[in-house]
């Protein structure tokens, strides 16, 4: 089984789900994905204020006139370090696709992960022509966490709602849960040693 974490950004407004961007880490080898979406709604997005002031701040976008004094108008920035990130929607399932097969039966992680798998999901269109091998469902730390009493979780130091950066974060949660549950495992076999 090999873990992967992910994050995705996306625009919804209740009936439908605009992939922005997507970040996705190994935990086996380390490797990483980071795709933004070229064809994402962008004029939606970026009149969208909680999208503009805290996912479109990550990426490599540039406003030329000011971002909050004219958010619609804005270009990719071909100097931000994320450019090469930048493709087109086909491109992002074609290498999602790539990464997750690549991985030996491969388990995918994220945080709150249900509008994550649907968008993840749409890459290839309808359930029923997700490729072979890629998983019908994410499996959520958040419920994880609750299930282990809901502790408290190391914060994020930076990046939130960088699809990269919280994917990578996703894994510092999903390694302190780990060890929350093997330190309860183990006081349970001692306990029931004892008896």
């Amino acid at each position: 089984m090999t873990r992967i974490f992910y994050d995705t950004e996306f625009r919804e407004n209740g009936r439908t789900i605009d992939l922005i961007s997507i970040g996705m880490l190994r935990e086996d080898n380390g490797a990483e994905l980071y795709l933004v979406n070229r064809e994402a709604p962008w004029g939606d997005i970026m009149h969208h204020e909680w999208l503009r002031q805290n996912v479109v701040t990550g990426l490599p976008i540039t406003h030329p006139l000011g971002r909050e004094d004219n958010p619609g108008v804005w270009q990719f920035d071909e100097q931000h370090v994320d450019f090469a990130a930048v493709t087109s929607y086909s491109t992002i399932a074609y290498r999602v696709a790539e990464f997750v097969l690549a991985a030996p039966d491969p388990q995918l992680w994220a945080w709150y992960g249900a509008y994550d798998h649907v968008a993840l999901a749409q890459l290839f269109g309808p359930m029923i022509e997700l490729p072979d091998g890629i998983p019908m469902w994410t499996n959520d730390l958040r419920q994880e966490c609750e299930r282990l009493g809901n502790p408290r979780l190391p914060e994020q130091p930076e990046g939130e709602h960088n699809a990269l950066a919280d994917a990578r974060h996703n894994l510092v949660r999903a390694q302190f849960l780990d060890e929350l549950a093997g330190h309860r495992a183990q006081m349970t076999r001692r306990l029931n040693d004892g008896r």
